[in-house]
C-alpha cells in the first residue's frame, strides 16, 4: 500500500499550482532541494511521473492531474477534522493566514487585529496585502484562511459575510479648484490629471472601468504604491485623487488636502470577509471571524 504524509500532498498541491518547486517552497518555508526530495519520493512511490520538469517550472503529467484532485480533497478532509478536533480545545490558538486589499488594511484591520491579538495572545496572524482578484485566487487554492476583499468582485464560489463598509471621496491640495465643493461627480474628476495606486490595484481598474463606460479615459500622471504615497503626491500638486474616506479624513488637515464626496452611487463600497468552508474552519479562525463582525457593528 502507498503512504504518504500530508505534508507531502501539500508540497505537491503548491508545486503543481505554483508551478514552480521554487516559489512552493518559499510559500512552505522549506529548502527548494528538499521540496524537490519529497516531490522524487512521492513519484517513486506511485511508480509514475508527475510533473514534466522544464526549464521554467513543472506542469502535471497525466497522472500528476489526478493526484492533485485526490490530495485536494485529502486537504479538505484534513481541514474539516482540524476544526472538529478544535471545538474541544481549551482557549483559542493558533495560526490564521490572512489576504487583504490595501484599502482593509489602511483603515480598519491593524486596529481590529491588534485588539484581537491583544485578547488572544497565543494566536499567530499572518496578513498579506494583495489586491482583490488575487485574494479571492489565493482563498480558493487554500493558501489563505481568509480574504477580505472589495465586494464587487465575483466570489459566488465562496462563502462570504460583510466586514465594513466605505466611501470613495476625492482629494486634492488646498486651493485647488475643487476646494469647497460639496461634491464631485467621476466625470469632473476625469477632467484633471489622476494620481493613482500602482498597475494591479483593483481600485485603479475600477476607475479605468468607471471611464470606459463613459467613453472616457483615466489620466493617471504618476502612480505610488500606498495611500500615503498617493497623499503626498497629491500635496505636492502632481494631480488629485480617489481613496476611500479613511485613508483621506483622517489626513486632511495635517497633510494640507481637501475632502470632497464623489457623487456617484458606486463610491458606496462593501468591504467582504471570504472563506472556502466557514464550517470547515478552524476555531481559532472563525473567532477571528465573530471579532472582526463584532468590531464593525462596534
Amino acid at each position: 500500500m502507498v503512504r504518504h504524509d500530508l505534508l507531502t500532498l501539500q508540497l505537491f498541491t503548491a508545486v503543481a499550482e505554483c508551478g514552480n518547486i521554487a516559489q512552493a517552497s518559499t510559500l512552505h518555508n522549506i529548502a527548494a532541494s528538499a521540496v524537490s526530495k519529497r516531490i522524487a519520493d512521492l513519484e517513486y512511490g506511485m511508480g509514475v511521473p508527475l510533473l514534466y520538469r522544464r526549464h521554467r517550472g513543472v506542469a502535471l503529467t497525466p497522472a500528476g492531474e489526478v493526484l492533485l484532485r485526490h490530495a485536494r480533497a485529502i486537504a479538505h478532509m484534513a481541514e474539516r477534522m482540524s476544526a472538529d478536533m478544535s471545538e474541544f480545545a481549551s482557549g483559542v490558538r493558533g495560526h490564521v493566514r490572512i489576504a487583504a486589499n490595501i484599502s482593509a488594511i489602511a483603515q480598519f484591520l491593524p486596529d481590529d487585529l491588534a485588539s484581537f491579538v491583544n485578547a488572544n495572545p497565543d494566536v499567530r496572524i499572518e496578513l498579506r496585502e494583495e489586491n482583490s482578484d488575487t485574494i479571492l485566487g489565493l482563498v480558493r487554492e487554500g493558501l489563505a484562511d481568509l480574504g477580505i476583499y472589495n465586494g464587487v468582485m465575483p466570489a459566488n464560489d465562496l462563502e462570504t459575510l460583510s466586514y465594513r463598509r466605505d466611501r470613495l471621496v476625492v482629494i486634492a491640495p488646498c486651493g485647488h479648484a475643487l476646494d469647497g465643493a460639496d461634491s464631485v461627480d467621476f466625470a469632473r474628476v476625469l477632467d484633471h490629471d489622476l494620481v493613482g495606486l500602482q498597475t494591479g490595484s483593483s481600485l485603479q481598474a475600477m476607475f479605468r472601468a468607471k471611464a470606459a463606460e463613459l467613453g472616457r479615459t483615466v489620466r493617471v500622471r504618476v502612480e505610488a504604491m500606498s495611500f500615503d504615497g498617493v497623499r503626498r503626491m497629491v500635496r505636492a500638486g502632481l494631480g488629485i485623487a480617489i481613496l476611500p474616506d479613511g485613508a483621506a479624513l483622517p489626513y486632511a488637515e495635517t497633510s494640507r488636502l481637501t475632502v470632497v464626496p464623489l457623487a456617484e452611487p458606486w463610491a458606496a463600497r462593501e468591504i467582504r470577509i471570504a472563506a472556502r468552508e466557514m464550517s470547515s474552519l478552524p476555531k481559532v479562525v472563525r473567532v477571528l471571524i465573530d471579532h472582526l463582525r463584532g468590531q464593525s457593528a462596534a
